[in-house]
C-alpha cells in the first residue's frame, strides 16, 4: 500500500483504485490505508469518498516491513473452498473507540467473540450481506458508519423512489436535461458500501431495483438511461436496517432472504452509564426495556434518547430534562413512563415539558421607587 502511494506521489486514490490496482480485497485495502493514515504514514482527504495520498513519510514506510497492532485489519477473504477456519474466540479485539467519518465516537460491541466492526468488515469482505435491526436510536447506522469510511447512505421511507436508488434526469446549468446517477450506482461503479437504513419503510416494487446487484449477477440495468449497464467493483457491498416497531415497516421474505444475516441490536446500557449519563435514568430505560421485552409497554428509552437526555440536562437541568423524557414517549406508554421516572428520581410529579404563563416584558417591570431605595437604606 504505502509503495503504491510513493510511486505516485502527485496522486488522490480512492480505495477501489488501490484494490484495482493491487488486487487485494476492498476491505483489506480499506483498514492497511487507515492504518498508514493513523501513523502519519499517509494523507486522507475527502468528506464522502475518503481519498489517500503519500506525504513525507510514506516512502520510508515502504521500505519498512511493519506488523500492525492487533486488531487493526479484518483478515482478506479466502476462497471458500480454500479457507482455513479460525476459531474466533483466538482473534485480537479491538475495544478502543472508533472515529466516524462526522467525527463522533463509536464504542465497538461483542458480535460472534469478535469486535463488531470487525466482524461486519469479515462478512463484507466475504460478500454477505446484512440486515441490522432494532428501535430506532440504538445505534444501527453509527455501527455501519464507523465499520465502513467509504459508506453511502439511503434513507428510506414510503415515498422513496427507483430514481432515488438508481437516479434520474435532472436540469443543467445550460439549460438541458442530464442523467445524475444515484447512490446505488456510484456504490457498485465505486466499490463502495452502501446502507439502505429504514429498508423495510421502502415499497418492495422499488427495492426490486437493488435485488440483482445483490445476487450472483452482480449488475443492474438503467431502463432510464439508453438501458446500461451497470456492474458491480470488487467491494461493492449492502447493509440495510430495519427497525420492526416502527409503523409500516414490513420484512417481506423478498427482502429477508437477501440477507444471510441478521443482527438484533439494542440499547448498551452499560455503555450509557460509561458516558456518565444519569444512572437513576439508566435504571429507568432498563426497567422500561424490560417491560418491553414481556409486551406490557411499546416504548422504552435507547442510548440515543438517554445522550439526548443528558444534552438536555446540561443546558436546562434535571427537572426540565426528566419532563422532556415523558415527552418524548409515545402518548400511549406516557403514564407508564411518566410513573417510572418518578419513582426513580423521588419527584412528587413529571410532566412533559411545557411552556408556562407568560413572563412579564421589560416595559412592566418597574423599578423600586426613589423613598422605597431611601427606606431600604435608612434601614
Amino acid at each position: 500500500m504505502a509503495r503504491l502511494l510513493a510511486d505516485r506521489p502527485t496522486d488522490t486514490l480512492t480505495i477501489g483504485d488501490m484494490a484495482r490496482q493491487l488486487g487485494h480485497s476492498h476491505g483489506a485495502v480499506r483498514n492497511a490505508a487507515l492504518t498508514l493514515v493513523r501513523r502519519g504514514e499517509a494523507d486522507q482527504s475527502g468528506s464522502g469518498q475518503p481519498e489517500f495520498r503519500a506525504n513525507a513519510k510514506t516512502a520510508a514506510a515502504a521500505r519498512t516491513a511493519v506488523i500492525s497492532p492487533p486488531g487493526t485489519h479484518a483478515p482478506r477473504a479466502q476462497p471458500a473452498t480454500a479457507r482455513t477456519a479460525t476459531p474466533a474466540a483466538a482473534t485480537p479485539r479491538q475495544t478502543g473507540p472508533i472515529r466516524r467519518t462526522g467525527g463522533q465516537l463509536y464504542h465497538p460491541r461483542e458480535l460472534a467473540d469478535l469486535p463488531d466492526v470487525e466482524a461486519l468488515n469479515r462478512l463484507r469482505d466475504a460478500d454477505v450481506p446484512v440486515l441490522l435491526y432494532g428501535p430506532p436510536g440504538t445505534g444501527k447506522t453509527s455501527l455501519v458508519e464507523a465499520a465502513f469510511p467509504d459508506l453511502l447512505t439511503v434513507a428510506g421511507d414510503g415515498d422513496t423512489e427507483v430514481s432515488d436508488l438508481i437516479g434520474g434526469y435532472t436540469q443543467a446549468d445550460s439549460g438541458g436535461y442530464v442523467f445524475q446517477y444515484g447512490p446505488l450506482v456510484t456504490a457498485m461503479t465505486e466499490g463502495r458500501a452502501l446502507l439502505i437504513d429504514d429498508a423495510t419503510l421502502i415499497s418492495p416494487k422499488v427495492l426490486a431495483a437493488l435485488y440483482p446487484a445483490m445476487d450472483g449477477r452482480r449488475q443492474i440495468q438503467v431502463k432510464a438511461h439508453k438501458g446500461e449497464t451497470i456492474k458491480a467493483e470488487p467491494g461493492f457491498y449492502v447493509v440495510a436496517g430495519h427497525n420492526p416497531g416502527v409503523h409500516g415497516a414490513v420484512l417481506t421474505e423478498a427482502l429477508s432472504s437477501r440477507f444471510s444475516v441478521q443482527i438484533q441490536i439494542g440499547t448498551d446500557y452499560d455503555l450509557a452509564l460509561a458516558l456518565r449519563i444519569d444512572a437513576r435514568v439508566v435504571r429507568v430505560a432498563r426497567h422500561l426495556a424490560h417491560q418491553v421485552e414481556l409486551g406490557e409497554l411499546g416504548w422504552a428509552p435507547q442510548l440515543r434518547e438517554l445522550l439526548s437526555y443528558q444534552k438536555t440536562e446540561a443546558v436546562l437541568g434535571t427537572k426540565a430534562a426528566l419532563a422532556n423524557l415523558v415527552g418524548i414517549a409515545p402518548m400511549e406508554d406516557r403514564d407508564a413512563v411518566a410513573d417510572a421516572v418518578t419513582k426513580a428520581v423521588g419527584i412528587k410529579k413529571i410532566a412533559p415539558l411545557t411552556l408556562g404563563k407568560q413572563l412579564p416584558s421589560s416595559a412592566t417591570r418597574q423599578p423600586p421607587s426613589t423613598s422605597s431605595a431611601h427606606r431600604g437604606r435608612s434601614r
